[in-house]
């Protein structure tokens, strides 16, 4: 079911979530090195998130353990926190949402530890701007494959692997909402998009092939070729003035 906002105090309401979110990110950007763990990071999550008086959405979902995911280098979504320590040249995704009177916020960002090779530089900076194509699409009258098409169009280009077994979502009542969204699609294809619509959008694109598998865990994706992978999401109301970034951290 997707929950299309209905007047400006719902999107107030999924903004406050939303700068929760963003907050909480640009904090643990700003303190990730090496030597910390994964956990380190959990924990500092779970922390900011009771102080801004919100609630992880992740942690119990589905039975989902932690606050955070955490993905590592080959891991591409759904890395549960588990001592693992980051290292100097780690790409690590960074994937987090919380709930705030019963309206939901969701974001991601990878982020380079110390000094990262180029390959990995390039897959990051692609990914991004995959991101930023994807959410200039998203404009009343435009359709649900015009998001999906910008991202795969820009990734294969350059010669990276979309995913194709993870998608971003609808958000706000609930964490995940229809429609489903794939980061791959046709031009003018899919449910056109409409005011009120919010989006989390979340392309996921790997240094080779776009095949992942699932560990043992039941959670951690992982590339079948062990090639890198990166991950950035942002939660978007689409509007009559065009699109929102609720989580935006460029104005903290």
């Amino acid at each position: 079911m997707m929950h299309t906002l209905k007047s400006k105090r719902e999107l107030e309401q999924i903004k406050k979530a939303c700068r929760v979110v963003a907050e909480v990110l640009a904090t643990l950007s700003s303190e990730l090195t090496e030597g910390m763990s994964t956990t380190d990071l959990d924990n500092r999550a779970y922390e900011l998130t009771l102080k801004f008086g919100a609630q992880p959405a992740f942690k119990g979902y589905h039975g989902y353990p932690a606050t955070l995911c955490v993905s590592v280098n080959e891991e591409v979504v759904h890395g549960i926190p588990d001592g693992r320590i980051i290292r100097n040249g780690d790409i690590v995704g960074i994937d987090f949402g919380v709930s705030i009177d019963g309206w939901f916020g969701d974001s991601a960002v990878t982020i380079p530890v110390g000094s990262i090779s180029k390959e990995a530089k390039q897959l990051v900076e692609t990914t991004k701007e995959c991101l930023d194509r994807a959410i200039d699409c998203c404009v009343p009258g435009n359709r649900l494959g015009d998001i999906g098409y910008a991202v795969q169009s820009l990734a294969e280009s350059r010669g990276y692997g979309v995913v194709r077994e993870f998608v971003g979502h609808g958000i706000g009542r609930a964490l995940h909402e229809e429609p489903q969204i794939p980061n791959y699609g046709k031009k003018g294809s899919g449910i056109i998009l409409e005011p009120g619509m919010v989006l989390a959008i979340e392309p996921m694109i790997t240094a080779g092939s776009h095949r992942v598998k699932v560990l043992k865990n039941n959670w951690t994706a992982v590339t079948v070729d062990g090639s890198l992978a990166a991950h950035f999401e942002h939660t978007v109301a689409i509007t009559d003035q065009g699109p929102v970034i609720l989580t935006d951290r460029s104005a903290l």
